[in-house]
């Protein structure tokens, strides 16, 4: 007898019980004859290559060409302050005066031992010339005469260190008038007249700020740097003489500004802990529009492509290697995996360079249906702004 479920059945040979049993499950199987499964349906975007300009713009802030911190190099008063706050000062243009009495009496004082010794200095010489003659004549001992060339040699020594005493009364008087070091925009004064100053001290009386030609500063991945190159040396961007181009300046409010400026290549070291490189342009300032700390952006042309493929970013993904590909459907509508070259973000668009063709048709919506060698049923993707003919990032 055999138990199933807790039933007793009749004794069956058991290769009847299996014939049993896969009947009952060919009758679940679908009857022949049945419909196929729909294929998956997916939107696609027409690869069509189009002419594009391409620019590039690259985010920065201006920073000055030069700063200077004027402080003063001797000890005094401040008797004038001789700029106005905020105004443009030329270099060597007197900023203040420190009272110039002390060093007017010092220099005087070192004239005066410089004429002193200029004095003596004559004396001497003549009485080693009469000490050398009567030398000669047994008159005076050798240890006199010695006595005498000796003195003469200090003679020349106290007018030597008389003349620099004079050279360095006369710059301390000098600096006495506290002049600007470069041309430029004054800041506020740290002093009135009357206010003590020390040389050297720590604090700075007014820093100069010259503001004409003025610099901007850029931070941007070392790859940027290197298409920047390559671009620049295969004549796709303007140079503007060795290592540098041509460069516009786009303004905060979005105007352009007027006069270009030069992107400097040279003198750009890599930061190794992001990747990063500093790049320098420089503009002309004549009219004082760019101040220091504005946020701006650099803008290079880099000539005409006559055929550039943008495809969605949407229809754009990386493999395990972290390469972008894209789902491609071929002219039997069975999808292919392409392996992509993109240069670059256009809007929302990715700039492939290599992967693509025209007539291609990539896979921008229904990504998650199908898979290689699957056969689908497209349907044309509707892409905003398909005629777009400028290229900027």
């Amino acid at each position: 007898m055999l138990r199933i479920a807790g039933f007793r059945l009749p004794w069956l040979p058991m290769a009847a019980l299996v014939v049993s049993l896969g009947a009952c499950n060919d009758e679940k199987k679908a009857p022949e004859g049945a419909a196929a499964p729909p294929k998956p349906e997916v939107s696609v975007v027409t690869v069509k290559p189009q002419r594009m300009s391409m620019t590039t713009e690259l985010p920065g802030r201006t920073s000055p060409f030069r700063v200077a911190e004027v402080r003063p190099q001797v000890n005094g008063v401040i008797k004038r302050r001789l700029f106005t706050e905020g105004a443009e000062v030329t270099a060597n243009e007197q900023l203040y005066q420190i009272d110039p009495a002390p060093y007017e009496a010092a220099l005087a004082s070192a004239k005066a031992g410089l004429a002193k010794a200029q004095a003596l200095l004559a004396s001497g010489q003549a009485t080693v010339n009469r000490y050398r003659t009567l030398a000669q004549a047994n008159a005076v001992s050798h240890q006199d005469l010695d006595t005498a060339v000796a003195a003469l040699r200090q003679t020349e020594a106290d007018i030597a260190s008389g003349q620099a005493n004079v050279k360095t009364a006369e710059i301390n008087l000098a600096y006495t008038r506290v002049l600007s070091p470069i041309s430029g925009r004054a800041s506020r004064s740290s002093i009135t007249e009357g206010g003590l100053v020390t040389a050297d001290q720590a604090a700075s009386l007014v820093t100069v700020t010259q503001l004409n030609p003025i610099y901007v500063d850029v931070t941007q991945p070392s790859g940027t740097l290197l298409r920047l190159k390559r671009e620049l040396a295969s004549g796709r961007i303007e140079a503007a003489g060795d290592n540098q181009a041509v460069v516009k300046l786009v303004l905060e409010d979005g105007t352009e500004y007027a006069q270009p400026g030069r992107l400097q290549f040279s003198e750009v070291t890599v930061d190794q802990t992001t990747g990063s490189v500093t790049l320098r342009a420089i503009f002309p300032n004549d009219d004082g529009l760019l101040l220091p700390g504005m946020f701006v952006r650099e803008r290079l042309d880099e000539g005409v492509r006559d055929a550039a493929i943008l495809v969605p970013q949407r229809g754009v993904t990386h493999n395990v290697r972290g390469e972008p590909t894209a789902m491609v459907v071929g002219a039997d509508n069975k999808v292919a995996v392409r392996v992509l070259t993109a240069d670059r973000t256009v809007g929302d668009n990715w700039l492939v360079t290599s992967g693509l063709v025209a007539g291609d048709k990539v896979i921008v919506e229904g990504l998650q249906k199908v898979r290689p060698g699957v056969e689908v049923v497209t349907r044309e993707f509707d892409v905003p702004n398909a005629n777009k003919t400028t290229a900027s990032r």
